[in-house]
This record gives C-alpha cells, structure tokens and sequence, in this order.
C-alpha cells in the first residue's frame, strides 16, 4: 500500500498514515464511538499540570510535543517511533493532546477525537477571554472551584515559589494588575511578540482563568524565558533585586511588543512613561572662616545651569538615614516618614549632591502608571545595609501636582495605590522575603500575597510594612 506523510500532520511528527483512509484524506475527526470512545474515562484531570515547560520528558525537546491525558507527562511527537507512541503501548495511556494546536487523539491508533467533554482541558491549556468579560473584571470578579472544590479567587491566586523566585513573583502579581497590560494580555493571545511576551501574557490569562483545575499556577515557564533572555542575569534559584527585575522586564516586554526608542512606541510606554526635567551644575566650594557654616548646597541661580529631559519609567525615593541610637529597651527606634517628604525630591527645587554635581528634579509628564522605588538597601565595602524607615501615605488620591509642571500639571494628578511590593527580614540575598499587597477592585478588597499564600489584609495595616516598589493608578474621572 502506498504510504506518505499526510499533508496535516503537525511540524516534527514522523508518523506514515494510510493515505487511502477517507477521513484522514479529509482531514476530518474520526467520531468517537463503540469502545474506543471508553478512552476517554481513562482521562486524569487531577494529574494535568499545563504549568511547566512545554519539553519532551525523553528528549527534552520543544517540538511537537504532546502531554498524556492520562499521567500528565509530556512526549514528542505520536508517530510510530516517537516517544508518545511507545509510552501509549507501554503504558496502556491512549489519550493525548497536542500542546499547540489543542487536537486530541487516540494512540497507538493515531486517530483525532472531538469530543465536548474535553473543552475544559483545552481551556485550561489556553485559557480565553471576551471583550465582555474584561471590561467586568473590576465590576463583578465573583469566587470559583478547581476539582478539588477549593474557592479561589480568579487573579488573586497564589504563585509557586519553586526555589527562590519570590522577587518574581511579587512583581508578576503587580505587572498583572495594572489594567491596560492585564486588558491587553487577556483579550490577545496571538503568537506575535517575543517568547517573554508570550509565556508573559500566558501566565497572565491563567492567573484570571476562572475556571482552572487548581487555585495556584506555577510561574515555571516564565521563570525560564526570563532566565534566558536575560543570559542567566535572573535565576529561580538564586533571590534577586525585583527593583532589577522590573526595570529589565518593562524594557524586554517594551522591546519583545516591537517598541523602539520613540516614547509611546508600545503599550509598556504608553503606560508607564513620564518625564524628568533634570537641571545639573558644578559645585563651587568656597572656603569658610572658623566658626561659620558651610554654605549651603543650593542652586547659584547667576552661574550655568544645564538643563535637559528625560523619560523615565520609575521614580527612585531616597530614604534618610536611620538613627543610631537605641531606645529605653535597648532596641532601635524604627523612624516614619510622610510620602510626601520624599517625593519633595521632584519638586525643581531641592538640590541632590552626586560627587561635584549638584541636580534638581521636576516631573514635565506623567505616566499613567507611577512605578515607585523606596531606596532601602544599601551597599558598603563589606555587607548589604537595609534601613527600616517605615513610609507613611494614603492608599487613594496622592496629588502630584506640587510634582509637576507643564499642561500635565493642569490636568489628572492624582493617583490611588495598585499594588506594594515589601521586603521582610535582613537585607542580602536569601536572607528576606517579599510580598505583595494587590487590591481587588470589583469587591474593593485589599489582598496579601507570599508565594502560594493570599490572604484579606485591611488597607490601615498596607503603610506598617516596609514598602520597597509601589505601583500608583492615574485616577480616572
């Protein structure tokens, strides 16, 4: 009989079917009926984890590669010498579905089934959402049930900390809170973009799935593009700074969505570029009699000022330093400080000394999104130093107008918390832990979240801890 490849048969499979048979000519699905359709109650949705790298658990290759709908495990290709082949006769597990193209068949016999009861696992492998059902998200985000009929709450779930990725995780929470990423993320999900976008959006969809298997999703395959694309810069087995994390991961997002150096070039600039006015001049130290004070560090408004622009995408907060003293109990004082005594930085008229340059800031545009980094840890000639300063601010309606000049000024500048990212413990790699706080719009419910635990938290308790990133939303009027 005379045997070819068949024209549908996905990239990598080495399968020969038998060209003559009229619904494989066809293309079409061959229904399932008579005891071949008892397969199908051989399907495990307990053991299905569509969580991690879509590699061959053999070969360890990407291509084509199937999971068994049995056990979870994943092959490659389902052609007679192909590892799913074989794991199906040795094994007795028939049932498995393409990864990709979401076409489940039956092996050894290589036939595709279509059958309505599998939707739940395609969806699951690729969740999907409608215009409709993005614009509810913060209107009506009501409870769901995984399979074992826990409640959890679509996009407040918790992330698996496989190792030491709680410095991504905390920062995946954030990013998929901010509404114009999430709306983008959730509706699109082509195959255009970088592989960090892709894993990026997917992660996202399956974060919001309201109809998932279990109430936590693993980050692994993010974990694993990021660790490549940044040549091994972040690890999910090593903690790093999420401050390092998000500045690359806004710029590779920005770059992997075909963004350029032109501002608004992408979605990630349209929402979180601003930008500085930056006005610099040398130091002239003069010399003092005994007894007087040093001048003080202002601008010399006679002498050149050099003044340029430019974007920013995060806005760095100096802590002041922490006391040395002790208290009566013999423990340090822990020092509070107004949000808006830091933010005084950006006003145009408080100087910053670096080295021999004196500089002011001043806020020309701001983004939709304020991304704000409380400098807490510091580094000296022989270990990390953190200072514990607790920052004070409201949870709504911080007003940067004192911030701003321009036609910015004279429009929205006021801005309500998204998310707040803290650290806890000692300062240096593995020595801590961060968390998030994310807010729930549709029940106005403000979250914690550390790794694989989410709990209520109220909004009075948010300013006690040591904020390390916060994430502002432009109010909308």
């Amino acid at each position: 009989m005379d045997k070819r490849k068949h024209p549908d048969v996905e990239n990598g499979d080495s399968e020969q079917v038998d060209v003559e048979s009229p619904a494989r000519k066809k293309g079409k699905a061959t229904p399932v009926a008579g005891p071949q359709g008892l397969f199908l109650d051989t399907v495990n949705r307990y053991m299905l984890d569509f969580d991690f790298e879509k590699l061959c658990s053999v070969s360890l290759s990407n291509l084509n590669v199937y999971a068994c709908l049995v056990c979870g495990k994943y092959f490659q290709g389902r052609g007679k010498s192909s590892h799913a082949y074989f794991h199906s006769l040795h094994e007795n597990h028939h049932v498995f579905i393409n990864l990709y193209t979401l076409k489940v068949y039956i092996l050894p016999d290589g036939y595709e089934v279509t059958d309505s009861s599998l939707n739940d696992i395609k969806y699951v492998l690729n969740p999907t959402f409608t215009l409709e059902q993005v614009a509810q998200l913060d209107k009506v985000n009501p409870y769901s049930y995984d399979l074992n009929n826990k409640r959890y709450l679509p996009g407040f779930v918790g992330l698996n900390n496989i190792k030491a990725n709680d410095y991504v995780n905390v920062v995946v929470q954030s990013l998929i809170h901010v509404q114009p990423l999430r709306d983008h993320f959730l509706i699109d999900n082509s195959a255009t973009g970088s592989e960090l976008v892709k894993r990026f959006g997917m992660l996202m969809r399956k974060v919001w799935n309201p109809r998932a298997f279990k109430g936590q999703v693993s980050p692994h395959e993010l974990l694993q593009e990021i660790s490549n694309a940044s040549q091994k810069k972040f690890r999910l087995n090593e903690q790093a700074d999420p401050t390092d994390l998000i500045s690359w991961l806004l710029n590779a997002l920005h770059a992997g969505m075909g963004g350029k150096k032109k501002a608004g070039s992408s979605l990630i600039h349209r929402t979180f570029q601003g930008e500085l006015r930056i006005d610099s001049q040398t130091i002239v130290v003069k010399e003092t009699v005994e007894g007087e004070e040093a001048e003080k560090k202002v601008f010399d408004e006679s002498r050149e000022i050099i003044s340029k622009r430019s974007p920013f995408m995060f806005l760095t907060l100096d802590l002041p330093p922490p006391p040395l003293f002790q208290d009566e109990t013999e423990k340090n004082i822990i020092p509070q400080i107004p949000l808006a005594t830091l933010l005084s930085k950006y006003d145009g008229v408080t100087g910053q000394e670096s080295g021999n340059i004196l500089r002011r800031y001043k806020i020309t545009a701001l983004p939709e999104y304020l991304i704000f980094h409380i400098k807490r840890f510091t580094k000296n000639n022989w270990t990390m130093e953190k200072n514990p300063t607790i920052v004070n601010f409201p949870i709504k309606n911080v007003d940067m107008s004192d911030y701003v000049e321009g036609p910015d000024a004279l429009g929205e500048t006021r801005y309500d918390l998204v998310a707040n990212i803290c650290h806890e413990g000692k300062p240096g790699p593995g020595n801590g832990i961060y968390r998030v706080h994310v807010h729930d719009k549709a029940k106005d419910q403000w979250f914690q979240i550390q790794d694989l635990f989410v709990e209520e938290i109220m909004p009075q308790m948010i300013f006690l801890s040591e904020s390390y990133i916060q994430i502002w939303e432009k109010t909308r009027s």
